[in-house]
């Protein structure tokens, strides 16, 4: 199948260039399309491969590092493939979360279903989406470039047990102190 030749090539790069610590480039990357493969990332954190469960961490963890998002389309590239994948709102989850100490004060870390570790900043923000018919919160953190990732509904529970009310502009919010910024949760 020209999906699994695809799928075993891009396999073979990325282990290849998987002993480094930092992130490949992928944003200077700009290969042309090889088509799409029928790799999904739902909702729920869970990558699917022709419709099955990715259970192997470390191939995610993998795939996770040549992500790309260009417009709404998001695609896993080399430098000479891109192709396209499914996304069903963002490709990660956020699944653990700690407070450390720093010369700024207390910052909020952030981890994802994939290791990626994100400090909860003015340049990885904080914001939420309310669902249009219920009403429902989901909480979101910028993870890098325009890749973003949804925050646990345990981690929004602990996040709003360690919230504060602020007035801003006449109007009381609930939100969460880190590295010096308010980051709001939703007026009250």
């Amino acid at each position: 199948m020209p999906q699994d030749n695809h799928l075993n090539k891009l396999l073979k790069q990325l282990e290849e260039s998987s002993s480094e610590k930092k992130l490949p480039p992928v944003e200077q990357w700009d290969p042309d399309s090889c088509g799409d493969m029928d790799l999904l990332i739902k909702r729920d954190g869970n990558w699917y491969y022709q419709g099955s469960p990715i259970s192997r961490k470390r191939l995610v963890k993998l795939f996770s590092r040549v992500l790309k998002k260009e417009g709404e389309d998001y695609f896993l590239v080399t430098p000479v493939e891109k192709l396209g994948i499914r996304v069903e709102d963002v490709p990660f989850l956020m699944v653990r979360m700690r407070l450390e100490e720093t010369e700024q004060g207390s910052v909020i870390v952030f981890e994802d279903n994939c290791d990626n570790q994100v400090a909860l900043t003015s340049d990885n923000p904080l914001w939420i989406n309310l669902n249009s018919k219920t009403g429902e919160p989901s909480p979101y953190i910028n993870i890098r470039g325009n890749l973003n990732g949804l925050i646990h509904r345990n981690l929004f529970y602990e996040l709003v047990d360690m919230a504060e009310e602020r007035m801003i502009d006449g109007e009381k919010y609930l939100g969460i102190v880190s590295a010096g910024e308010f980051f709001s949760l939703g007026k009250i």
